[in-house]
């Protein structure tokens, strides 16, 4: 805004203006071509002979009959139930490895011979414990008595020899195995076992001993944690030859599940659509593809690809008309070509994988995007678009198409609104969830549909809610990166006084803190009532002037009463430290990786203004020739309507603490005479800020301040009360 432009009626601010190149615009344009080869790639074409798609449920509106011979093909999902079916019925295969065995003789006799080699109780623990055997030292001092080293090494020896050549396998790998039966290769044979028949380990550490020491109360115990230590797994499945085998089974399902023969009448007129029925007919069309017969012209192709390219081209000019600071950057219209594609490819994967209809195609997750990113303007406009270009391909021409991806997407948008609860991703989810019901109730009356179906169609669209909303709350943080975007999720994440900035900020210069806590509160009024973001106003506000964590001394808000460094420094010097607190600030931001959008409000709340106080004091003291340029913070000015009521709720938050009887009439004046300084100083030139908006800010500051400084009765001393003339007493 310019301080020396008087409009005689309030006016928003112009639109940026746009280069004239055509570079500029051709960058930027191209994205829409690439969207529009991506749907003609994805998405077939075909002539009106083609085969209608009919959702199991519809009715037929006429006879349609097979042209020849052909195939009904099982789905992939079908295949691989099929297969999984069939894979379950094999038998995992393991393999006795007398290694294992070996192994664990080897360790029991190892084990033995350093505990044999220890003089006492202590140096036995302490041997056991390098081995991986925790003794107690009742436990150790019980090994130490006449014998009982050896008749344990001799039992060990006898039981793990004993049980391990039976072929014993971990508990936990055969509770994982689904089949009943195994088959176990043993010395090149192979057996079939019950799996419950199947030695585990804890069966092996439950075998009894003989000997009285080792089944005594306290040598139980010790046996059974060196045979816990010494197993080894003798029985181990063979993973890659049981695979091998379920592979094979899976390999040996059949593809095919009907066939239909030339000249049999699939569906009569006015006959409910079956799911045999649809399958059928899903065939066709995939038949009739494949030979050419609903392949696509040269003008067919070239007339889909315009098409496209025309209804792609809407949400383009709403960018270029409505929304220049989007269309201006290259990242944001990387957020809009990346959803967008998103949408097409995964609309194009629910019809080859899942089912053919609208219902699952993801609008709602680009809406809840679209909403949290830049607005529910741009999501509403963005799923229209959608809509309407994924609902004119052949795959989607059912009549329901439209309506129901149009009101998915709609509703998404609406339920998204501002996220600054983690329930709000539920609330959306749920109206989602409502909004694909009416559409398949009213859908479903309008076509003759039944109940069954109507319901069916309501379910995929909650099914398309819940993965939407799962979807946006882990690709969130993505598309704020790909676009460099500062959402309210990010704020409300900033806002929390624990972040580490804010609690230093708190510690070490607990004025400052006070002050932006303060500044914030009357930042975020003033924007709400001019419709601008009040939270990026308040965080904002909370980081601005971080930089004095460094030097908080040198701040008059965080010294104590009298004491002043600044009274020993030369002006320039005291001037300096001041304006340090800027770079101080935005080193510290860049390094907590503040987003662009708060880290601005650093540089932009003081403008290029002068450091009047220490200006003015090296000018009285005559210290020579005085540089304007190091009594000035270093700007730049604010550039947004945010950090530019920033400047303004600094300068007042600050300068109202010295007023001696702040009323509300004081108040508004002293605002008013703070706000024209910073106008007649040029300091908001390049703030977007009208003169309406700033008179709505000044009366939003006098509204807060006025409250802030309300006037309080005296309450009686007698009562323990505290009056305007009160003094503590002196003790006796």
């Amino acid at each position: 805004m310019s301080a020396r432009r008087t409009p005689e009626i309030p006016v928003e601010p112009p639109a940026p203006e746009l280069p004239r190149h055509v570079g500029f615009h051709l960058v930027r344009w191209l994205p829409v071509a690439g969207l529009a080869l991506l749907t003609f790639l994805l998405y077939p074409g075909s002539r009106q002979g083609d085969t209608p798609r009919l959702d199991a449920g519809q009715v037929a509106m006429k006879d349609i009959v097979a042209p020849f011979d052909f195939d009904v093909r099982k789905s992939a999902a079908e295949m691989a139930r099929e297969g999984d079916r069939l894979a379950a019925n094999v038998r995992p295969v393991y393999v006795y490895r007398a290694s294992a065995l070996d192994s664990a003789l080897a360790l029991t006799d190892d084990l033995f011979s350093r505990l044999d080699r220890a003089a006492s109780a202590e140096e036995l623990q302490s041997v056991a414990e390098v081995a991986g055997l925790h003794l107690s030292p009742e436990e150790a001092a019980y090994l130490m008595g006449g014998g009982r080293r050896a008749a344990f090494r001799a039992d060990a020896i006898e039981t793990v020899r004993r049980e391990l050549s039976r072929g014993v396998a971990r508990a936990a790998t055969l509770q994982a195995e689904s089949a009943r039966e195994l088959i176990v290769r043993r010395n090149g044979n192979e057996s079939v076992v019950a799996r419950a028949s199947v030695p585990d380990d804890q069966g092996f550490l439950e075998a009894r001993s003989q000997r009285s020491s080792v089944n005594s109360a306290i040598g139980r115990p010790i046996y059974v944690k060196i045979l816990n230590l010494v197993f080894r797994p003798t029985l181990t499945p063979d993973l890659a030859a049981t695979d091998s085998a379920r592979q094979a089974m899976r390999a040996s399902v059949e593809p095919v599940k009907d066939r239909v023969r030339a000249n049999e009448l699939i569906v009569g007129a006015h006959e409910v659509v079956t799911n045999e029925i649809h399958d059928r007919l899903d065939a066709l069309r995939s038949e009739l593809l494949q030979r050419g017969e609903g392949g696509r012209s040269a003008t067919a192709a070239g007339g889909q690809f315009a098409t496209a390219t025309l209804v792609l081209s809407v949400f383009w000019l709403l960018l270029l008309l409505y929304r220049r600071e989007s269309y201006t950057n290259l990242r944001h219209i990387a957020v809009f070509t990346t959803l967008f594609g998103i949408v097409i490819g995964g609309a194009a994967l629910n019809v080859r994988f899942l089912h053919p209809g609208a219902e699952l195609i993801p609008i709602p997750f680009a809406a809840m995007l679209l909403t949290a990113l830049f607005s529910g303007r741009v999501a509403m406009l963005g799923a229209a678009v959608l809509a309407v270009l994924l609902a004119s391909q052949t795959t989607y021409t059912m009549p329901s198409s439209l309506y129901i991806a149009l009101i998915g997407g709609v509703a998404a948008a609406v339920g998204m609104r501002v996220v600054r609860r983690r329930t709000q991703i539920l609330t959306t989810m749920a109206v989602v969830m409502v909004g694909f019901g009416i559409a398949a109730l009213a859908v479903g009356m309008q076509l003759g549909w039944e109940p069954g179906a109507i319901g069916v169609s309501a379910l995929r669209g909650g099914v398309n809610a819940v993965a939407s909303a799962a979807l946006v709350s882990v690709s969130l943080p993505l598309f704020e990166s790909l676009g460099r975007i500062t959402t309210d999720v990010t704020l409300l994440e900033l806002s929390d006084p624990m972040h580490p900035l804010l609690r230093r900020l708190a510690m070490e210069a607990p004025g400052t803190y006070a002050h932006s806590i303060a500044m914030a509160n009357l930042c975020e009024a003033a924007c709400n009532a001019i419709g601008a973001n009040g939270l990026l106003a308040r965080v904002g506000c909370y980081y601005h002037d971080i930089g004095k964590v460094n030097k908080p001394q040198f701040f008059v808000e965080n010294q104590a009463p009298g004491v002043n460094p600044h009274d020993k420094l030369k002006p320039a010097v005291s001037a300096q430290l001041i304006r340090s607190h800027v770079k101080d600030g935005i080193a510290l931001a860049a390094e907590a990786r503040l987003p662009a959008a708060v880290a601005a409000f650093i540089p932009e709340h003081h403008g290029s203004a002068d450091i009047t106080y220490f200006l003015e004091r090296a000018r009285t003291r005559g210290d020579g020739e005085v540089q304007p340029e190091q009594f000035r913070y270093p700007g730049p000015k604010p550039r947004s309507i945010e950090t530019a009521v920033a400047m303004l709720a600094d300068g007042v938050e600050a300068a109202l603490r010295v007023l001696g009887d702040p009323s509300p009439e004081k108040v508004r004046d002293a605002i008013d005479h703070l706000v024209h300084q910073r106008v007649e100083s040029g300091q908001l030139d390049e703030a977007p800020l009208t003169l309406a908006q700033l008179e709505r800010v000044k009366e939003e500051f006098t509204r807060v301040l006025s409250g802030v400084y309300h006037n309080r009765v005296d309450y009686p001393a007698g009562t323990g009360g505290i009056s305007a003339s009160w003094e503590r007493a002196s003790p006796a």
